[in-house]
Formats: C-alpha cells, sequence, structure tokens
C-alpha cells in the first residue's frame, strides 16, 4: 500500500493552521482486528492497494469510511475492506477524507464531496499506471462514508474541484453499507448531519443532502446492505435509497440482515453469509469484472 497527497497542489478551501490530525489505534478483542480512528484531518490522503502483480482486472473502487462525519474508522472500513478487494484483483483507495472542520476549510459541509470528487479524478487520471478501466471506478461507503459516496453518486451536476481536463467524475457504481442517507427526522442519523451542515441547517439544505431524494436516472447502479436492527442509523435509510433507484430504472440490489447492529465492517457475526460475496458477485452480475 501506498499513502499519497489527495492533491498535487493546494488543498481547496484551506483554512490555514497547524496539523492537528489524530490516529487512535486498538483492538477489537472480538474480532482479533485493528481499530483505527482518524481525526482532524487537514491533509487528504489516498492510499493505493494495487492487486497482486498480474491479478488486476480493471475495476477500482474508492473506499469511504465512516465515523459520523466527526472521525475516520479507516482500520475495518478501509484499510481491511481494501485488501479484500485486492484478493478479487480490484484495485482499491482508501480515502482519508477533510472532515466539515472551519478550522481546516472555508467550506465545511463541501470538504468531503470535494475529496471524494478529486479522488474518483486521480483514479482516473491516473488509471494506466494503476492498471485501472476508467469505465469501472466504483466507490463504496460505510455509515457517513456512506453517505459521502451516495453524494457523490447523486450530487453529479456539482463540480467542487478544478477539472480543466474534464474527467468524468461520476462513479460507475456504488457499493453503500449502513449508510447514512436520509435527513427525516424520524429516520436520520442525526449526528452527521450535524456534523455535516451544523444544528440550524435549513430544511432546504438538510434536504439536498437527503441523497435519497436526489435519485436521478443518471445514479449508478447500487449495492445495499444494512441490518434490521441497526439502532445507530435505521435500515429504512436502506430501504428509501433503494426505493429510489428503483423508481428511477436504477440497476439495484438490497441485503438487509435479521441482525448485526450498527459498524460490523466486512463480518457480520450474527451470519454465516458474508455481504462481501454477495457483493462482488453483483459486480460480476453488472458487467464490471471480467
Amino acid at each position: 500500500m501506498l499513502e499519497i497527497p489527495l492533491y498535487e497542489s493546494g488543498i481547496p478551501n484551506e483554512v490555514p493552521g497547524p496539523d492537528e490530525e489524530k490516529i487512535e489505534r486498538s483492538v477489537d478483542q472480538v474480532k482479533k482486528t485493528e481499530v483505527i480512528r482518524i481525526s482532524n484531518v487537514r491533509k487528504p490522503t489516498l492510499t493505493v492497494f494495487l492487486p497482486p502483480k498480474g491479478k488486476a482486472n480493471g475495476t477500482a473502487v474508492v473506499i469511504c469510511p465512516g465515523g459520523g462525519y466527526a472521525r475516520l474508522a479507516s482500520g475495518h472500513e478501509g484499510y481491511d475492506v481494501a485488501k479484500k478487494f485486492n484478493e478479487q484483483g480490484i484495485t482499491a483507495f482508501v480515502l482519508k477524507y477533510r472532515l466539515p472542520d472551519a478550522k481546516v476549510t472555508a467550506n465545511p459541509e463541501l470538504a468531503p464531496l470535494q475529496d471524494a470528487q478529486q479522488a474518483i479524478m486521480l483514479v482516473r487520471k491516473r488509471a494506466k499506471e494503476w492498471q485501472v478501466n476508467t469505465e469501472k471506478v466504483g466507490i463504496l461507503g460505510f455509515s457517513a462514508g456512506g453517505h459521502l459516496a451516495s453524494t457523490a453518486g447523486t450530487h453529479l451536476s456539482k463540480t467542487t474541484v478544478p477539472n480543466q481536463a474534464n474527467i468524468n467524475l461520476r462513479p460507475d457504481f456504488m457499493m453503500l453499507i449502513y449508510p447514512v442517507i436520509s435527513s427525516e427526522k424520524e429516520i436520520a442519523h442525526l449526528g452527521s448531519f450535524e456534523n455535516l451542515l451544523g444544528k440550524g441547517a435549513t430544511e432546504a439544505k438538510l434536504k439536498e443532502y437527503s441523497n435519497d431524494i436526489q435519485v436521478t436516472a443518471q445514479t449508478p447502479p447500487t449495492f445495499l446492505v444494512h441490518a434490521s436492527d441497526d439502532k445507530a442509523v435505521k435500515s429504512e435509510n436502506s430501504i428509501r435509497f433503494y426505493q429510489a433507484l428503483l423508481r428511477n430504472n436504477i440497476p439495484a440490489e438490497l441485503h438487509i440482515y435479521q441482525q448485526g447492529g450498527h459498524g460490523f465492517g466486512l463480518v457480520n457475526a450474527s451470519t454465516k453469509d458474508l455481504w462481501f460475496e454477495r457483493g462482488i458477485n453483483w459486480l460480476g452480475t453488472n458487467g464490471f469484472l471480467k
């Protein structure tokens, strides 16, 4: 793996100040995996995970870890997932995106989307170097990272980064795992929306980022995973998005597990079924794998 700066020159809307990025590491005693939490991101990066030599199939995915727009769960919702994709010949990129913080950016609500669009642009720009097919570049997100991924796939008319080469910023597919989607109070993860938009966000602004009502015929094919007993981000978030996809004739697949809660990452311990395998099958069905 190789971590590279997301921006070759200046970071858009940057507010000068000290780099106070914080990385916390611990071990999940049940899963025996390392838990990594990153906060106060000032310098966004892309960590590149290349498949074994000769195994790359041209498909690529940008991974957006969750964390409520307050931190990034970059271990079990980032690096671990990227390695699994590599086993399938898929090139993976873990995005360390800026969180909506007025100390680091003059436009907090836009910073995560800028970084997601820049990541897609960078992957396509360097596609030959990384053996990537520019028509098979997707985005995956967990929880609030799922909100960011779905924003990248629905706010397609909004170009937020310099793009002189007019590179396509639309992801070719989306994979949304227990995603934050709707701002409707009955089902919203209010913490994510407050962190992204502020506590005093207008109804119009909340609707703008309620991505189930932003789906159009241009929204990419989407694979969704959730658990019925998710108390943090209700499964209705995925259901609403899935219904919107169907209304717009977008290829979509939804898996809702009876149990699993929130934040399970790659493995939902309540079932022998592996959503990752279902996701690989879905990619193949939709022509994103050789």
